[in-house]
């Protein structure tokens, strides 16, 4: 819900808002590029939030996040006045599925790839866009690849549960043997 909006006529800014913020109990103060004007998040509101809210949001390093950005896979598109990266919802979005592609042991090429796919109107135009068939079979590669891995990645839990199960027992054997030889007969 808006509370208030002030229009501007800069050419980066199409308009600022007054926008209860769903993080904090304090409304923020939100500049809108003009090719999102009218566009709402899915909280509600047309916002944009510097890096460090971005790291705080999703759990990533800003070292990480500027990494993503210098090799292509999420492009802010707007800074503020003060030259400061301003990042979307929809980036927060892109960036939960970078983190999510990450978990899965995902190269930079397969995430820019399946990135293209999952979002097919940010994808470079110079590449040629695939046909609905060829983005088919693709999302199908990838999710039998994702499949296999979180395969990997559940046996391997398995492995580290069943050596934490040998430590627990280890430590209980321990304490009880101390405790017995301190036990007077």
């Amino acid at each position: 819900m808006t509370v208030g909006t002030f229009a501007f006529t800069a050419p980066t800014v199409a308009a600022v808002a007054l926008t209860p913020s769903p993080w904090r109990d304090v409304p923020a103060v939100t500049a809108v590029h003009p090719a999102r004007f009218g566009q709402e998040s899915r909280f509600g509101v047309s916002e944009h939030m510097q890096i460090g809210e971005v790291a705080e949001r999703t759990g990533l390093s800003l070292r990480t996040i500027r990494h993503y950005e210098e090799v292509g896979l999420v492009t802010p598109d707007t800074r503020s006045q003060g030259g400061f990266r301003l990042y979307t919802a929809a980036d927060l979005r892109r960036l939960g599925l970078i983190r999510q592609m990450k978990a899965l042991g995902f190269k930079l090429d397969e995430m820019r790839e399946l990135l293209s796919l999952l979002a097919p109107d940010l994808a470079d135009s110079a590449a040629g866009k695939p046909t609905e068939e060829q983005r088919l079979d693709s999302l199908r590669g990838f999710s039998r690849t994702a499949d296999r891995r979180c395969g990997e990645l559940r046996a391997r839990l398995s492995a580290a549960r069943e050596f934490l199960a040998t430590l627990q027992e280890r430590r209980t054997r321990l304490a009880v043997g101390t405790s017995r030889e301190n036990t007077p007969c």
